[in-house]
């Protein structure tokens, strides 16, 4: 069986699907007596455009980046209607509108499925699908959580809506700024700097001294398995209560991850490659410079990526036992007490976003970097 075929029976049974909660959305108790008559004509409507483009996906009609375009425009509108109706009408879903829900998700995961199938020849539109699939993979999940909050009428103690966070992103934004600049800015990436570049030239100097690989590297492995709960209390009576005490956690979480990868990533070296170093005439540090160190390349940035998570988390944690009255992790432990659960989740979606463009640099150093490497290469 060949692989288009496969797409396409995948296609098939994804329209099927959508065709089979289109009708259960519109039999039965389709959206609640409690819906206006507005809502029950869009929510209609939107079940009907999407039972219809499923039809046309089965019999072939739909085909190609148009065919595609116009399934996705159709689960758009889907989304829009059922977000525009649940707003209207919290805690007053019924059974045709979550038979819509589902629907209107099989239409989405249809529109993925065959966008990642686009074999754009431009470069520029390959990493414009690679890109577009997660995006819409991230949009569907705050659609989907929107709509089950606001269609169950879930306590915003509980767990608020995506539009809630939003409006407290909004509203909070010099606070947010402060705290990300008192965790982020100075604990993060003061801790981190200085934790991996201390990791890294000890790893030089382990390599150096073969003794000390045998001494060092042990107590690294213990080091590494502390907890921060019992660390970062020690740190604060150190340090004090402000941002150096959350950078010494820092730096402890990320020293010895960099150490280990370091001092295994100098020695990936094989023998065949030193020797020829070595009839070269090479000293310890050009072979270092122009062998090990460009092998170990990939094992150093796969530290930098691990740290980079590592460090947040850190920061945020040590904030708990300690801190000025500013920062994420002194907000979240307030706020939660205070019951206002959509600052705490304001304060996570800052730290996430943060993180992950973090990551998302040093990966693209890493790209950069190690450019030869089969992994980036593939």
């Amino acid at each position: 069986m060949t692989a288009s075929s496969l797409r396409f029976g995948m296609s098939g049974i994804l329209a099927a699907g959508i065709l089979v909660f289109c009708v259960l959305a519109l039999t039965g108790s389709a959206f609640g007596g409690t819906f206006t008559v507005v809502s029950m004509v869009r929510l209609a409507i939107a079940t009907s455009l999407l039972a219809v483009a499923a039809v046309l996906v089965l019999l072939g009609f739909l085909r190609g980046p148009f065919g595609d375009l116009v399934v996705g425009a159709t689960a758009a509108f889907a989304a829009a209607a059922l977000l525009a109706t649940s707003a209207r009408h919290p805690g007053a879903a019924e059974a045709g509108f979550w038979a819509l829900t589902v629907a209107a998700w099989l239409a989405a995961w249809l529109f993925v499925e065959r966008l990642a199938a686009w074999r754009p020849s431009a470069p520029v539109a390959r990493r414009a699908v690679s890109l577009a699939i997660p995006l819409l993979f991230g949009v569907w999940v705050l659609v989907l959580w929107e709509l089950a909050v606001v269609g169950f009428g879930i306590p915003k103690v509980l767990l608020p809506a995506p539009s809630a966070i939003w409006d407290r992103l909004i509203s909070s934004g010099p606070v947010l700024w402060a705290d990300f600049r008192q965790t982020f800015l100075k604990a993060v990436l003061v801790g981190y700097a200085i934790g991996c570049g201390a990791g890294f030239l000890v790893a030089v100097l382990v390599d150096r001294v073969p003794f000390l690989r045998r001494g060092l590297l042990p107590i690294g492995n213990l080091v590494s398995a502390l907890p921060i709960i019992g660390v970062a209390p020690i740190m604060v009576m150190w340090f004090g209560f402000d941002w150096p005490s959350k950078a010494a956690v820092v730096i402890i979480m990320t020293f010895f991850p960099m150490l280990v990868n370091t001092v295994t990533g100098l020695a990936s070296a094989d023998r065949m490659q030193r020797d020829l170093m070595h009839t070269y005439a090479a000293s310890y540090g050009q072979t270092l410079v122009k062998l090990r160190l460009p092998m170990a390349l990939p094992f150093i940035f796969n530290a930098l990526k691990i740290n980079s998570t590592l460090a947040l988390i850190g920061a945020i944690v040590a904030e708990f036992f300690g801190t000025p009255i500013v920062g994420m992790g002194f907000r979240i432990s307030t706020e939660v007490g205070r019951m206002n659960v959509d600052m705490v989740w304001a304060e996570i979606a800052v730290a996430a976003l943060a993180g992950s463009l973090f990551y998302g640099l040093i990966t693209l150093a890493e790209r950069v970097f190690t450019f030869w490497h089969p992994s980036v290469r593939g």
